[in-house]
């Protein structure tokens, strides 16, 4: 209810600067995280190489960040703390923005709701400093600095004390802000940076640093993403280097094997600004959406650059958003660029997958250490082994590790030679064991054969739609009325897929041809699946990626199920297109479809080592 009285008419004013400010700053700074990067990105478009931030108790009672940049004469310190002042635009052209920072809002928003200093020097003037605590602006006045700038910022909102009842945690107000500065150092390879925590007092500890990289631009972003996100994301992560009228996209995106459980290693750039675009997260989910399930997320670090007039980022105060003038072509750039480098990368599977392989097999310790003096000789060992021939040939029958030769034999053109080797046994008839020239890998056969079957699928309907293939007698699968009606929709859809089905009256429908490919196969299953797929991807989806999702669930259907026992020919053919098939190094939901390990890691798990 409006406590206003009808019959008075609401007086309008001018509100004060002070006022203002702290509206403002409700815009540009909303937690301290939010005031280290407006300062950061102040830092770098000085042409700072060194950022020295250092904080207490997260960043609530100080922020202070040195650099080495070009610093502020005395005369435009007090310049500096008014509202809309800039150095960064002339304000001719909102669309041609090179920096950061050009809105002129982050230092007056600070000193608004906080006390802050300014020390700076810069070339052929004496060191000077200004304060302004709660937007009361104090006097220039002499200091001592023999270069750049340094801002301090303490008891940040003290002026607006509700707005503190809204910060958490020192411990997630600390995490935040060394998010911020971690993207920051990513988008600026050959800056240095330092993180320090001095709550309590005195030079406190570094929780971050990354000093300036060398080399060209790729080695640089090679480097400072290595010592950010880890070496596991730099083994597991492919270049990503594309072109297309004016956009160009670099960086690097990790194998679908090396996916996340939430969105939080991904880092998308655009012309060096860190961003948290809705098109460009939609655009790496797309890339990704044919190889990881819908629970898992891709990791990649990203950088597109175009001519600023191409893209406004003048959207929102934060500049965390950034609208594009041709947004379809941004998508297409980055889905096909990225699935391009992910089909360059064959049947590579990520590293990790074989350390977590190794570190479920390792044993507990049953006894003392067996050093290598205690352990037979060769020869013992030799003679040892001749003695258990016998017997073991006799228990081999009862294994349920086997190879079974097919009547032409297994053709012994040295296999082991190639990346996956040759089979040497399949065990609980899911799992085909092979040799390697340096070590072993474990396949799983069902999972493998989905994406070698998926693989073929998409080709086929790239090429000239499914093969189908007709029933003698026409399924007849029992549905829900509303699920006959939903599939019923799609079936135009699916006739290309090699999938043609009939209503059959009532809530059933009749399968009449199924994909050629698939051989024999469960329609009802197929159906239901299929079902699923429909229901989840919704409208969400373009048409192409729901007919990649549909053609995903046929393969599952069509493979190789666990349980069937391989003969040996069988099992190497596998390997063999395994090698020549993209993307074979993960199944259709992200998961891997083998696991290599190498011998040494095989000895060290026995002591051999």
């Amino acid at each position: 209810m409006n406590t206003h009285s009808r019959n008075i008419s609401p007086v309008i004013r001018q509100l004060d600067e002070a006022a203002i400010n702290r509206i403002a700053a409700g815009e540009v700074v909303e937690r301290p995280a939010s005031a280290v990067k407006e300062l950061v990105e102040n830092a770098i478009d000085a042409g700072a190489t060194r950022i020295d931030v250092a904080y207490s108790d997260g960043g609530k009672t100080l922020i202070r960040v040195r650099d080495d940049g070009c610093g502020i004469p005395p005369d435009a310190l007090p310049l500096a703390l008014a509202r809309h002042a800039t150095s960064k635009i002339d304000g001719s052209d909102l669309l041609n923005i090179r920096s950061f920072g050009f809105r002129g809002e982050a230092l007056p928003s600070l000193g608004a709701v906080g006390r802050l200093t300014i020390t700076s020097r810069s070339a052929g003037h004496d060191a000077a400093q200004i304060t302004v605590a709660g937007g009361q602006h104090g006097p220039v006045k002499p200091a001592a600095l023999s270069a750049g700038t340094t801002v301090e910022l303490r008891d940040l909102f003290y002026a607006t004390p509700a707005r503190l009842k809204f910060l958490r945690s020192d411990r997630a107000e600390a995490q935040a802000l060394t998010d911020v500065v971690k993207r920051l150092a990513m988008a600026e390879p050959f800056v240095g940076f330092t993180l320090r925590d001095v709550s309590g007092g005195g030079e406190g500890r570094e929780t971050f640093r990354a000093d300036p990289e060398q080399g060209d631009l790729f080695d640089a972003l090679s480097g400072r993403l290595g010592r950010i996100l880890g070496a596991e994301f730099a083994q597991n992560a492919l270049p990503i280097d594309a072109e297309r009228e004016g956009f160009h996209l670099t960086g690097y995106a990790a194998l679908p094997t090396y996916s996340r459980g939430s969105a939080v290693h991904q880092y998308l750039f655009v012309n060096g600004r860190p961003v948290r675009d809705k098109l460009l997260i939609g655009a790496l989910r797309g890339a990704y959406a044919d190889f990881l399930s819908r629970d898992r997320h891709p990791a990649a670090a990203l950088y597109l650059t175009c001519d600023p007039e191409k893209v406004d980022v003048n959207v929102h105060p934060a500049k965390s958003e950034v609208r594009f003038r041709d947004p379809g072509l941004v998508r297409g750039l980055i889905v096909s660029a990225l699935r391009h480098a992910l089909a360059e990368a064959g049947h590579r599977a990520s590293t990790t997958v074989a350390g977590a392989t190794l570190g479920a097999f390792r044993p507990e310790p049953t006894g003392p250490r067996v050093y290598q003096m205690d352990r037979p000789s060769p020869a013992a060992r030799g003679a040892a082994y001749q003695a258990q021939a016998p017997g073991f040939a006799e228990l081999q029958s009862a294994y349920s590790g086997r190879v079974e030769d097919s009547p032409q034999g297994l053709d012994e053109t040295a296999p082991e030679t190639l990346p996956l080797g040759a089979a040497r046994g399949q065990v609980h008839e899911n799992y085909i064991i092979a040799q390697t020239a340096d070590g072993m890998v474990i396949v799983d056969q069902h999972a493998a054969h989905e994406r070698l079957v998926y693989e073929k699928l998409k080709r086929q309907m790239a090429e000239n739609g499914v093969a189908a293939q007709a029933l003698l007698v026409p399924e007849i699968v029992e549905l829900s009325d509303s699920d006959c009606s939903h599939l019923l929709d799609a079936a135009e859809d699916l006739r290309a897929l090699g999938l043609t089905i009939e209503p059959f009256g009532g809530g059933a429908v009749a399968v009449r041809e199924t994909p050629a490919i698939l051989g024999e196969v469960n329609a009802g299953a197929m159906i239901r699946d299929i079902l699923d797929e429909l229901a989840e991807g919704g409208g969400s989806s373009t048409v192409k990626e729901r007919i990649e999702a549909v053609l995903s669930r046929i393969a599952c259907q069509g493979s190789i199920r666990s349980g069937r026992r391989m003969r040996a020919d069988e099992m190497n053919a596998l390997l063999r297109e395994m090698e020549a098939t993209p993307h074979s190094g993960q199944c259709n939901h992200g998961r891997p479809t083998y696991v290599e390990l190498k011998l040494a890691d095989i000895e060290r798990l026995f002591g051999r080592t």
